[in-house]
């Protein structure tokens, strides 16, 4: 298998030293977004714990640790298309389109060590390590393409030897996917994935020119091979809507492992655990998981919303514990890699259901399922929670088993109102993925009575008034909060007041009323009574008063106190009233005449920040005039909704000679 790991190679590194291992450390099952536009091949290095990325657009190799951050990259690779790893996880081979060569790439430090030329047009796209060195390429295109192999050993130099049709013994339609194994020695296999026959060769490379042992059209476009634990069998993904095992010695089906689409990808672990990928399409699961062979389901996960995994995109560590699935970007400026710490658990997936709304004191029924695809043993236990007001911190209830089908029953009367929320869990274990679901019910609560006083009475500016509430029949809660809200932007709403009520079932609060204001005062109900909440508006005045100035005397008439002016006098009239930013007094004239008050248009304006405002009138020039002015602030005409509409007592002026 690519991915694989010989034993001596682990125990030199060993050897070695800890650090060298422990370089990537295995993570939670995690995805990283790692900079490849144009994914082609990856490869796993147990031995330094890395993962190299082909990019064929990028024109190189990322090399990231086993959480997907990046430690390194092996840059100006034309076209690099395919990697194979040697079995002592020291060198790293790549297949390099456009440069016409296979490279050599050092593990450890990431330098190229070698480049073997393929010949002038060949375009080398699939690469495998064969044993003592060797390395096996396919070139060219169409029917076009061939086999090749390299001896870096050779006793005058690497020797590059490429076998038409006849010493390959096929006549190949494409370049052919390659794949070696320690585990086969001798072995290697040749998949024609362009032509629908989907021809399979294996050779025979212990001699000096490759032979074949046995070859057979099986009828499938190949996108991925892995060998086997023993080396005995390869599994290949092609156009066959399942995975393939052919035993390599005959080419004979020993093995299917069925899926709801044709596979993109394939990896065999070393336990012999079949990791499948596909595109996804639709709502299907990208990546299944065979944990117990072929004749059993199918662990199954949607890891990518779109496109699903990538061709040749499956890679196991060489210890079979963790696996690593790349998205098919199609050509996106990063590439999606998800890391599966547990990829043999069965995923499990918790559903609970029951009734919207219930009466408290009465028993209602919940229903349920714990799915996998391989279904859970009859029996099995499923814990079970309620949280509610009583408790808060959840009751465990009695726990409930499972079906043959994974269903089951939940019963239970709650004894609490409100929101009830009943939970289920499946603890999980070695072969399932643990699970849990919730559902709230709306539980039926009595009404109580709150009222507060003072709605819509208006006070004096600066008066203090007590905001008395009184709360009803409750079962264990007896506190009130009591909130005042003032209008205006820049006073904010306030928790005033929060106690228990009295023996007698009242809470209150004194305010200064200088401004209207919102009082609200909230109980947040009990187990056995609904919340409560009532709002009142107490309405404040502003301080206002109109004083006039350059008369000459006070006189009565008629029994009312007149300011006299000279005829030819402009009375000066002075608003003072509460300063707020933008507010405006409006000033009100009537005349006397005929037995009545005839008004003028009523103006406003402007206070300074004083909180006064000053306005002129002009002189009559005609004695025998008798007028009043006041002024006031009238809600929202006077520039602010924050007090109630208040005016000033009339002023009165009489005009002599």
């Amino acid at each position: 298998m690519r991915t694989r790991t010989s034993t001596a190679a682990l125990t030199l590194a060993a050897v070695l030293g800890s650090a060298v291992l422990a370089a990537g450390p295995a993570v939670a099952d995690s995805r990283a977004d790692v900079p490849v536009s144009g994914f082609s091949d990856t490869v796993v290095d147990g031995v330094h714990h890395r993962l190299f990325l082909g990019d064929k657009s990028g024109d190189g190799i990322l090399v990231t640790d086993y959480a997907g951050r990046t430690v390194g990259t092996v840059p100006g690779l034309r076209g690099v298309s395919d990697l194979a790893l040697s079995a002592d996880s020291a060198t790293l081979y790549a297949a390099v389109r456009y440069a016409d060569s296979v490279v050599a790439v050092d593990t450890a430090t990431l330098e190229v060590t070698a480049s073997y030329p393929t010949g002038a047009g060949t375009e080398p796209s699939q690469v495998a390590a064969g044993e003592n060195g060797r390395i096996w390429f396919s070139f060219g295109d169409q029917w076009s393409s061939g086999l090749g192999s390299i001896d870096p050993s050779g006793p005058d130099g690497p020797v590059t030897t490429t076998y038409d049709d006849q010493q390959a013994g096929h006549d190949f339609a494409t370049p052919p996917l390659l794949r070696t194994d320690p585990k086969a020695p001798g072995k290697l296999v040749a998949l024609d994935h362009g032509i629908s026959s989907g021809p399979i060769v294996v050779y025979d490379t212990t001699g000096a020119a490759p032979v074949v042992s046995v070859q057979d059209d099986k009828g499938g476009f190949w996108y991925d091979a892995d060998f086997t634990p023993d080396g005995t069998g390869i599994a290949v993904a092609g156009s066959a809507k399942g995975i393939v095992e052919y035993r390599v010695s005959d080419l004979e089906q020993v093995a299917f492992y069925p899926l709801a689409e044709q596979p993109s990808s394939v990896a065999v672990a070393p336990d012999g655990t079949v990791a499948a990928g596909t595109g996804g399409f639709s709502d299907n699961p990208d990546l299944a998981v065979f944990t117990q062979g072929a004749g059993k389901p199918a662990s199954l996960r949607k890891l990518f919303p779109q496109y699903g995994l990538a061709r040749r995109g499956l890679a196991w560590a060489p210890a079979g514990s963790t696996l690593f699935a790349v998205n098919d970007n199609w050509t996106a400026p990063t590439t999606a890699l998800r890391v599966l710490t547990d990829p043999r658990q069965y995923v499990t997936t918790a559903t609970l259901t029951g009734p919207a709304t219930a009466t408290r004191g009465a028993a209602l029924t919940l229903t349920g399922r714990i799915g996998a695809s391989l279904p859970l043993p009859a029996g099995t236990p499923v814990s079970v929670t309620r949280t509610d007001l009583e408790s808060p911190q959840g009751k465990a209830l009695a726990p409930v088993k499972v079906d043959a089908k994974g269903a089951f029953t939940v019963k239970d009367t709650p004894p609490a109102g409100g929101k009830v929320t009943y939970q289920v869990g499946y603890a999980g274990d070695a072969a399932y993925a643990p699970a849990k679901a919730s559902f709230p019910v709306a539980v039926s609560r009595a009404a109580t009575t709150l009222t507060l006083g003072n709605n819509n009475k208006t006070f004096e500016y600066g008066a203090q008034v007590w905001f008395i509430a009184h709360l009803g029949t409750t079962y264990k809660n007896r506190t009130v909060e009591l909130w005042a809200d003032p209008f205006g932007p820049d006073r904010p709403n306030k928790l005033v007041h929060r106690a228990l009520v009295d023996a007698r079932g009242n809470i209150g609060v004194k305010l200064t009323m200088t401004r209207d204001t919102t009082v609200v005062a909230s109980f947040a109900g009990d187990a056995r009574y609904a919340p409560k909440k009532v709002t009142v508006t107490g309405l404040a005045k502003v301080k206002v008063a109109t004083t006039l100035s350059g008369h000459y005397k006070w006189a009565n008439i008629g029994g009312v106190p007149y300011r006299w002016f000279r005829k030819t006098t402009s009375p000066v009239a002075t608003s003072a009233m509460t300063y707020y930013p933008g507010r405006k007094a409006r000033f009100e004239l009537e005349v006397y005449s005929g037995g009545r008050w005839y008004a003028s248009n009523p103006e406003f304006f402007a206070l300074a920040a004083d909180g006064k405002v000053a306005v002129r009138f002009g002189a009559p020039n005609t004695s025998g005039i008798r007028a009043r002015v006041r002024t006031g602030y009238v809600n929202v005409a006077s520039g602010d909704y924050v007090n109630t509409t208040t005016l000033s007592s009339w002023q009165y002026m009489y005009f002599s000679n």
